[in-house]
């Protein structure tokens, strides 16, 4: 057998990379072009070495959440697979990639063949972020049978329902409500009242990831951002960056205006993660999260719905904000017969949660029977993967 194994949680925004017997690394998963640097494109990690990031182009792989720019995601890959990252030779390697729920099988087999022929690895498993999920919360909690999986990422939120780790595909539902949307969502919102940072993607989500919380009374907070600036908890200045002095801004209390350029926030702070809760609020016409996952529930067979509700798991990017799992916890427990009781669990770091799955997984006796060996692709080509992979 190998003798490791390489987890790449393969993100739209951020991968999570490294081999199983290290600390995963965090990878934007994109090319970026800043506006100081002209003729250096800045891959992944690089970004840390502009100078100036304001007003960064972004060149991503994934498109609504599936990857459609080969081209751009191989360079990443390159250079995730490169010395720097990875210290191990890939054909000695067995890999573990990740893939979005329901992808197209034309990317599904571009992929097998790009990790089998280009990258020569020694065996491959492609597997669901929300799976690993899945398969780690029974490894810490070993009696559960049912879980449901809520992932909210780059692109989606995505909530699946695993009876003893397979998926209940009747019960999956999609809200086309992700991280960018939010950020895109925050720079509008500041670009009509405040200033215009519509070319600030790299500046806006750190704003947004640093300010934003989830309401749990939306009209009384409202309410509260009426307040005048003495008695309002809301209000807040977030002081950008210059990137002479300060790499990233920060948040401060309101005070009369200095020389560093700030932008004041008020209902912005949780108007935006709300959007995660009522789509409604921006035009997309589909249930919150909440709903969602009790529609999950209610598509699967009724003996299973006390088990759904009481491992309810949150992971990617967007339920790290605070306030997010006491919200979904009051609305699910609102909505859901009053006799089962609910408990939703959120990982120490729901953005690595599946790597970690992944990892425990690889340790598993029942790994090696996962996995498609490079001998066996070129013998039976990418239709073994298919049958073999379940996505």
């Amino acid at each position: 057998m190998t003798n490791s194994t390489f987890i790449l949680d393969n993100g739209a925004c951020m991968a999570k990379v490294g081999l199983a017997n290290e600390t995963p690394k965090f990878v934007p998963n994109c090319i970026m072009k800043a506006k100081s640097e002209r003729r250096r494109p800045f891959i992944g990690n690089q970004i840390e070495e502009c100078r100036d990031a304001s007003g960064l182009f972004y060149i991503l792989p994934f498109q609504k959440g599936y990857l459609v720019n080969w081209d751009i995601q191989k360079t990443v890959w390159d250079y995730m697979f490169s010395k720097d990252l990875c210290s191990v030779n890939l054909n000695q390697l067995s890999v573990i990639v990740t893939e979005p729920i329901f992808n197209f099988p034309s990317i599904q087999e571009a992929m097998t063949e790009i990790f089998f022929e280009e990258y020569e690895c020694h065996s491959l498993l492609r597997i669901n972020a929300a799976s690993l999920s899945c398969y780690n919360y029974r490894m810490e909690y070993p009696t559960t049978k049912c879980c449901i999986v809520v992932d909210s990422g780059y692109s989606f939120t995505h909530i699946i329902p695993y009876v003893n780790d397979a998926k209940v595909k009747e019960g999956i539902r999609r809200i086309d409500v992700g991280g960018k949307l939010l950020t895109n969502h925050l720079k509008e919102i500041i670009s009509y009242r405040q200033l215009h940072v519509m070319d600030e993607t790299y500046v806006i989500n750190q704003v947004k990831e640093d300010c934003c919380f989830v309401s749990q009374n939306f009209f009384k907070d409202m309410e509260q951002t009426r307040y005048k600036l003495e008695n309002n908890i809301i209000i807040k200045d977030y002081v950008l960056p210059d990137y002479t002095t300060l790499r990233r801004g920060y948040l401060k209390d309101p005070e009369p205006p200095n020389e560093q350029q700030i932008l004041r926030l008020t209902n912005e702070r949780f108007a935006i993660p709300e959007i995660l809760f009522h789509p409604s609020d921006v035009g997309i016409r589909q249930m919150g999260i909440s709903e969602a996952i009790i529609d999950s529930i209610k598509a699967c067979s009724e003996e299973t719905w006390p088990h759904f509700l009481s491992n309810i798991i949150l992971t990617g990017g967007n339920t790290k904000f605070p306030g997010f799992k006491d919200r979904v916890y009051k609305e699910v427990r609102s909505l859901a017969p009053a006799e089962y009781s609910v408990n939703v669990y959120l990982p120490q770091n729901p953005v690595t949660y599946a790597w970690f799955g992944g990892k425990k997984l690889s340790e598993d006796t029942i790994f090696p029977n996962l996995l498609v060996t490079r001998e066996e692709y070129e013998e039976e080509g990418s239709s073994l993967c298919f049958e073999k992979f379940d996505v």
